[in-house]
């Protein structure tokens, strides 16, 4: 015996899709509310006022051949290579930012220790993982800002 399809058929199956639907969308919408802050800048307004002096210091960065390496040792300790056009890049203050991509883990800020030949190291391990590496680079009054990711 065949049963007939009826309205009420059509109206579960409907409400079954808009269910699996719905449930997915909030499914999705709290890991990416719960995975990413969504803040970029402090203040986007006074980011857009300094745009252009960034992108000139950027050029500037390029013209000068500026070239950052990171990299992580076997025990977690952070190197950075530093080098221009002239070659390697000695006696630079260099400070470093390190930040989870994800915000699992806080950021730390910290300064580098010269290795000599343009390399430069991370004073404390960081966590197994990866991290967004801000580096800032100064000799004299040339500033070189990079950011690299690094798996450790």
């Amino acid at each position: 015996m065949t049963r007939s399809f009826t309205g009420w058929h059509m109206s579960a199956i409907l409400l079954a899709f808009f269910a699996v639907v719905i449930g997915v969308n909030l499914v999705m919408a709290t890991n990416a509310v719960r995975t990413f802050g969504g803040v970029v800048v402090d203040n986007s307004y006074v980011a857009s006022q300094r745009f252009n002096r960034w992108l000139a210091e950027g050029r500037a960065q390029d013209a000068a051949g500026w070239h950052a390496d990171a990299q992580g040792t076997a025990d977690g300790a952070l190197v950075v290579a530093l080098r221009d056009a002239q070659g390697t890049i000695r006696h630079a203050v260099v400070t470093v930012r390190a930040e989870h991509p994800l915000g699992r883990l806080p950021g730390r800020s910290f300064p580098l220790t010269a290795l000599g030949d343009g390399r430069y190291v991370a004073p404390h391990a960081l966590a197994a993982g990866r991290w967004r590496i801000r580096i800032d680079a100064q000799t004299g009054s040339r500033v070189a800002r990079f950011v690299k990711d690094v798996r450790l």
